[in-house]
């Protein structure tokens, strides 16, 4: 069995989740990052077409996704020239746990004529410029109030600052080496983690994720950085920008729902000696 993957597949295609599949928030529960792949690689796998780009990819994650094998069904709503849009279900037993839909659009000429780009450069560490990471790789954790701009340790990341990651996202299946477009969807779950997690670490859990892309991921290595965190009464908004050795590429998004009577203080497992696993660095349980 490779060792960087969420899933092995069973004759039938269901997928069964291995230990790198396991959540943060509890060890019976499957986390964000594997879930989002399971129907990113379904939707791509029997909607994808030559031609089209992948612009958005909304996942809803209304239910708790257990540890237990998963099936995802799809179904093509609408098949245009232009524009093409597929759903998928998350099932566990009979009972649906999340839901999504991937809109393709096809790629052509760019239109003429000049529109403003704001010009950003997101910050790729000066260690993976030397060695680009692999999956499996600890991922580099970055904060905008850290003594270091750049580390593996999350714990030593933790405060109050902008939060950046840069990662190379696990295989979804085993022996099947992740495209861009579920590298990107992987990724874009983290959304919650670097938007919602503060100086005593994070305590809301994303609800949904919604991905949108204007191209693929060119590098496998990619970055994540936070753009904007708003929350009140316990509910919660993030958005993020997605990067890679190229540039930005794509924005995530997400909203999320308070769940600090299971906060997860990153720097006080540091201090106490617990794991970390990497895998766990997405939000949801």
């Amino acid at each position: 069995m490779s060792t960087t993957a969420f899933f092995t597949l069973d004759p039938g295609g269901v997928y069964v989740p291995t230990r790198y599949a396991r959540s943060a928030w509890s060890d019976t529960m499957l986390n964000g990052p594997a879930a989002v792949a399971a129907v990113a690689r379904s939707l791509e796998l029997h909607h994808g077409v030559d031609g089209f780009q992948p612009a958005r990819l909304t996942v809803d994650l209304f239910a708790p996704v257990a540890l237990v094998p998963l099936t995802v069904t799809t179904e093509a709503v609408r098949e245009g020239n232009r524009i093409r849009v597929a759903d998928a279900r998350v099932v566990q037993g009979e009972v649906t746990v999340a839901r999504a839909t991937l809109v393709q659009l096809r790629r052509g000429e760019q239109p003429p004529g000049e529109v403003w780009r704001s010009g950003r450069v997101p910050e790729v560490p000066a260690a993976a410029e030397v060695e680009p990471l692999v999956a499996g790789s600890r991922p580099y954790f970055g904060s905008d109030t850290a003594p270091e701009p750049w580390s593996t340790d999350m714990g030593a990341q933790q405060g109050p600052g902008r939060k950046r990651f840069w990662h190379h996202p696990l295989d979804v299946v085993d022996a099947e080496p992740a495209t861009p477009f579920q590298r990107a969807a992987m990724l874009a779950e983290s959304t919650s983690l670097m938007t919602h997690w503060g100086s005593e670490g994070i305590g809301f859990i994303n609800a949904d994720l919604t991905l949108t892309l204007a191209r693929l991921p060119r590098s496998g290595d990619l970055g994540l950085e936070a753009d904007e965190h708003l929350s009140d009464a316990g509910v919660a908004v993030g958005t993020a920008t997605l990067y890679d050795r190229d540039g930005i590429f794509g924005a995530g998004a997400v909203v999320a729902v308070s769940n600090a009577g299971r906060q997860i203080d990153f720097a006080a497992r540091r201090a106490g000696g617990g794991s970390m696993r990497t895998s766990d660095e997405g939000t949801r349980a």
